[in-house]
């Protein structure tokens, strides 16, 4: 009697294409062989052997891994033009009461429409910093999960977490925070029913106390503990703004990276968003840790927190990837244009050698990669990794003007992508949402928008576009 046979796997291939795979040399013209989930070969030329394959004419487009986001709120895109001219903390002051309102609804519009959005911009893998918990509004991790899952990105999202309002010392009002046992609890929960740690998993978990101004040292020091105990990575704010250096400062005797280092909170399975006011030894002390950091320049840019010394950072060896923050502080900003943005940010600060498009690249896909602990599998064009990948229009009658395609990804405005595969699947076609409709996506971030307007308005809350018209 004769085996079965094992079901054959469909093969993809894209031909006629230019290729960045980010770890080898660029390709001109070559193509890219997909078998499943993952990338079985790529090379000059046409490709081998592709008789029964769906083929793909990728002419005039240029071909990069997948777009990994490594900081972000979703929650916030329900709350995007408020406080329009305010600094970090005077933004926060304004919107957590707006925030308190939120509810499983609202989260689930906000993620539709987010994480829609990313795709759009040619993202494959967004992490999430979910910190607000108000009590009874329904299950909020599980509403952005299953956004999530219907919109077909790769999702690692960190339950966030505080427990140090105002009648303890702490930023946040007292109605957002929780408990330090029932933060333990729900974390050690979400972990479990969520975290897949398999190689082409789709969802993984980290643990993500908000911020040293809003989490005690004991949740920090007990949810590092966890996340090593369950073998899951920790994220969290640090550095931010100046304001933060001078509180960390007046409550801990220490700046926010010596702090982070007191607590056990450095290491290669950390990363740290933002990191903008470091100073040379906080940059030493990040890389001899391998500890990554997420540059949001368009969200530092928007609240005046500052430029992050990313150039530096990386000739010292500190991993870099990018993220585009909360919605709220980064209204409406794609990830792709997150490159060109860091790329500016730098070259304005130390000069026009300061960052290569090739650089910002790198910053966007397997810098992200690194920082969630998957260079393994995502982040560079190599067989045996994940087929996340974006066809990149870069050709067309303006375009092509710029001969070199990776300077006009990065240099230029991005264009819509013409494909995105995550694992092989079609998530973007033709600059559309193929997995959801894309109008509904957008429909829920505005209904999200009105609902958390009103349930705040009930509770005499305003959502200001000022502070001083609070």
């Amino acid at each position: 009697m004769s085996e079965p046979r094992t079901p054959s796997r469909p093969v993809i291939v894209i031909e006629n294409v230019h290729i960045a795979p980010v770890t080898g040399p660029e390709i001109p013209s070559g193509h890219i062989r997909i078998e499943g989930d993952r990338i079985a070969a790529l090379g000059a030329g046409p490709a081998p052997g592709a008789q029964g394959a769906t083929r793909i004419d990728g002419s005039g487009c240029l071909a990069t891994p997948g777009l990994v986001n490594t900081h972000h709120h979703l929650y916030q895109w329900a709350s995007q033009g408020l406080a329009q001219d305010a600094t970090l903390f005077e933004w926060l002051v304004s919107l957590y009461p707006v925030w308190a309102a939120m509810d499983a609804e609202v989260v689930k519009g906000a993620a539709s429409a987010g994480l829609g959005w990313l795709a759009l911009s040619g993202c494959t893998t967004s992490s999430d910093h979910h910190y607000v918990f108000p009590k009874g509004r329904g299950d909020l991790l599980a509403a952005e999960v299953e956004a999530a899952r219907e919109i077909g990105v790769r999702f690692h999202p960190a339950r966030g977490s505080m427990d140090l309002g105002e009648s303890k010392g702490g930023l946040p009002p007292d109605v957002v925070v929780e408990e330090l046992d029932e933060v333990l609890t729900a974390t050690a929960e979400a972990v479990d029913a969520y975290h897949d740690p398999s190689f082409s998993s789709m969802l993984r978990v980290a643990v993500g106390p908000c911020s040293p101004f809003s989490a005690s040292a004991r949740l920090m020091t007990e949810s590092a503990a966890l996340a090593r105990s369950r073998g899951v990575r920790l994220h969290t704010h640090i550095a931010e703004t100046l304001d933060e250096d001078e509180h960390c400062l007046e409550q801990f005797g220490a700046r926010p990276v010596d702090y982070m280092e007191q607590l056990g909170w450095l290491g290669p399975d950390v990363w740290f968003a933002h990191t903008v006011h470091l100073s040379d030894a906080d940059i030493g002390k990040l890389a001899a840790s391998g500890t990554g950091s997420a540059h949001c320049p368009s969200s530092n840019g928007r609240l005046g927190a500052g430029i992050a010394r990313v150039s530096e950072m990386l000739r010292r060896g500190v991993n870099v990837g990018l993220g585009v923050d909360g919605s709220a502080s980064s209204e409406l900003t794609p990830l792709a244009g997150e490159m060109r943005q860091a790329l500016l940010f730098q070259r304005a600060r130390h000069g026009p050698q300061a960052l290569t498009a090739r650089q910002a690249l790198e910053l966007a896909t397997l810098g992200g990669a690194r920082n969630l602990g998957r260079a393994d599998e995502l982040g560079s064009l190599e067989p045996g990794k994940l087929a996340d990948l974006v066809l990149w229009p870069v050709a067309g009658p303006f375009a092509a003007a710029v001969p070199d395609p990776v300077c006009a990804l990065v240099f230029g405005p991005a264009p819509p992508p013409a494909l995105v595969l995550i694992g092989g699947r079609t998530v973007v076609a033709g600059g559309e949402l193929r997995t959801v409709s894309q109008d509904a996506a957008g429909r829920a971030g505005a209904a999200a928008r009105e609902r958390l307007v009103r349930l705040a308005g009930e509770r005499g809350v305003r959502a200001a576009r000022h502070v001083q018209d609070k």
